[in-house]
């Protein structure tokens, strides 16, 4: 039955082909401006310094942890490889995503100059180089991990390396990104009144630096984790399902995973011939077809393997639905297009207070769809094949990841084609077309992370079934003390780790704010245009604190779950995944949707909307946006990527507490 693991693998073999393919044309394209070529040469160094002193550090804690796991007594050595090889293949997954953009972040800024739809070409198949990695890196790696040992169980080691990884890079690079972007928007926008990405802020250049380590490299180690963690959890209940399910319920979930990277480059064709000028409607168009694509493949792959099983399919459908309904949900919220927007714009006429109360009640609100999504999705997909289609329901809602990927990062490559216009003075014609981008780019980019959520709650619940079906717990008695006690320090997890992570970027910004201030009174013609100011120092300055910073969350993620798995019992810890993932999901969607909303918020009254860039309600809306920064974009997306942490720490040390 191996021969099933070859079709996929040479599916994901394709993914990559494709991948690189893309990635060469677009690096043969030419940048003929030189202020253009500087700018973005800035833009890679700085990126490329904060990964490599990151890498060296994340090294270091892969190196502790899998030793742990391979000496301990009660684990197992085959999981400590396979932690290895997840960690690897997540930081190679990340570092693709990040080279590819900062090199097509230039050439989008001079595509933008003929149209908006060239800049969408590039951006976006930019963007797609990093979703057909992630995809293809990760189901190849999935299937190594299963051909290496043949031991499911031992999988789960990938999935925390993976997991772990995708932490601190989130953590790490959200820290980075959110500290450059306030301290710029800060000092450059409110109090300096200067226009954002202008040349003349010491910060711009760590803030468009910011937009690839967090929201490029940062978002593909999330995506790449969240993608192996729904095939292994999928496969393992596969695995204990084959009394029901025949002995090829094991491959059904890798196989969905490539039908759904066949979805995902039909998807991409629609890019490439479809021309219309709204950027929006293309990507849409593009997602609609992957996903449809990715049904219709799916199809034939259970009826084969599944036979008189065919109800799995239709669980697979509602994962998928589920999605859709999320990612429709999430843009309208969040785009400049809706109402929701609009009224957190109008709120920004009487000031900042009002703005923040505004955008916060938007994002309370646009947490029901995406919770009676996901409950709906987990009822309907039990009733179609138990279990085992709850597992399938979120390969499901991942079936398109590539596509979903490719719109997510085409976001920053589009933001940073915006700030080099604005520093190269390449015109206002060329940065309004390059915004045009950027402000869709802000929606697809809430689109993802809401999308990411989402899946991530249905991943969750997955992995604590399967810790639960390891530590032999049938049930959990809530009136037990130690249970609910779990459950207590379960939900408060999440609060303590995004107080960490948003005090950690008001730390950092406010070293930012002060040394762009510094460089405005100390460095002569600064401001008038005549002085150079120094970009390197601020990058720096979010280099050194996204670093010492990203620690602290980090290692309380994974000490958490041991503390109370080990102090507390089994029974208490599955009470703390399971408040763990219900507070996180909702923390993580209100985080998301809260901070898109005052983004474009901001975005809309820069196109000319009550009043204007310069305006009262304008820099109002600054203010929200810039506490939206680290919600949406630190904070937010990190306790999205806690709650499957300490699921997968805690199936790796279940072993540990079946002895005691």
């Amino acid at each position: 039955m191996e021969q099933y693991l070859l079709w996929a693998g040479m599916i994901a073999l394709v993914a990559l082909a494709t991948a690189a393919i893309l990635a060469h044309r677009i690096k043969s394209v030419k940048v003929t401006d030189p202020k253009v070529a500087e700018i973005s040469g800035y833009i890679h160094e700085g990126a490329m310094t904060f990964l490599n002193k990151q890498y060296r550090i994340l090294i270091g804690f892969i190196i502790v942890v899998a030793l742990l796991i391979a000496f301990v007594p009660g684990l197992s050595w085959k999981t400590a490889v396979l932690f290895v090889m997840g960690a690897v293949i997540s930081i190679a997954s990340g570092n693709i995503g990040m080279r590819i953009a900062t090199n097509a972040n230039a050439k989008t800024a001079e595509a933008v100059k003929k149209s908006v739809g060239e800049g969408l070409k590039i951006s976006f198949f930019a963007g797609s180089v990093s979703g057909l990695a992630v995809v293809g890196l990760g189901l190849l790696g999935v299937i190594a991990a299963y051909l290496l040992f043949k031991d499911v169980d031992a999988m789960f080691g990938f999935a925390f390396g993976a997991s772990s990884v995708a932490l601190f890079a989130r953590v790490g690079g959200g820290i980075y990104t959110k500290a450059a972007d306030v301290g710029a928007d800060l000092v450059g926008k409110v109090e300096a009144g200067i226009p954002e990405d202008d040349p003349r802020n010491p910060a711009v250049i760590a803030d468009n630096v910011g937009d690839n380590v967090g929201d490029v490299a940062g978002m593909g180690a999330d995506l790449y984790e969240t993608y192996v963690d729904a095939i292994i959890a999928a496969t393992a209940l596969g695995s204990i399902s084959v009394a029901t399910f025949g002995n090829k319920a094991l491959f059904v979930p890798i196989l969905l995973a490539a039908a759904g990277i066949l979805g995902t480059l039909i998807g991409n064709l629609v890019v490439k011939f479809f021309n219309h000028p709204k950027p929006h409607i293309v990507m849409n168009a593009a997602i609609a077809v992957a996903n449809l694509s990715s049904i219709l493949l799916a199809a034939p792959v259970v009826y084969t393997l599944l036979p008189g099983n065919f109800n799995v399919f239709w669980a697979l459908v509602t994962g998928l639905l589920a999605g859709v309904i999320i990612s429709v949900s999430t843009e309208y919220f969040t785009s400049t297009r809706y109402q929701p927007v609009k009224k957190i714009a109008a709120a920004a006429q009487t000031g900042p207070a009002t703005a923040i109360i505004a955008g916060l009640a938007v994002g309370m609100i646009s947490t029901i769809v995406p919770i009676v999504s996901v409950s709906a999705a987990i009822l309907i997909a039990f009733h179609f094949a138990g279990l085992f289609g709850i597992a399938i329901a979120a390969i499901g809602m991942l079936a398109s990841l590539g596509i979903t990927l490719a719109t997510d990062t085409y976001g920053p490559i589009a933001d940073n084609a915006a700030g080099i216009a604005e520093m190269a003075g390449m015109g206002p014609e060329t940065r309004e077309r390059a915004e045009m981008l950027d402000a869709v780019g802000n929606s697809t980019a809430a689109i993802g992370k809401g999308f990411s959520v989402s899946a991530a709650a249905l991943i969750a619940l997955v992995l604590l079934i399967s810790f639960s079906k390891i530590v032999n717990l049938t049930t959990v008695n809530l009136l037990d003390p130690k249970v609910l006690v779990g459950m207590f320090i379960g939900g408060l997890l999440p609060f303590i780790f995004a107080a960490l992570t948003m005090q950690s970027v008001g730390k950092a910004a406010f070293q930012m704010v002060q040394e762009v201030r510094r460089q405005f009174r100390e460095i002569p013609g600064l401001l008038e245009g005549t002085g150079k100011p120094d970009y390197k120092q601020c990058v720096g300055i979010s280099t050194d604190a996204a670093l010492k910073e990203m620690m602290l969350p980090g290692i309380l993620a994974i000490v958490f779950p041991l503390g109370v798995g080990f102090g507390l019992g089994a029974a208490a810890l599955a009470g703390f995944l399971a408040s763990s993932m219900i507070v996180g999901f909702l923390m993580a969607i209100f985080m998301a949707n809260t901070g898109g909303a005052w983004d474009n918020a901001k975005k809309y009254i820069e196109a000319g909307n009550l009043g204007g860039k310069g305006s009262d309600a304008h820099k109002a809306a600054v203010i929200g946006d810039t506490v939206g920064d680290p919600f949406k974009d630190t904070s937010g997306p990190a306790v999205n990527i806690l709650i499957k942490v300490v699921a997968t720490a805690s199936i790796v040390i279940a072993p540990l507490l079946l002895l005691m």
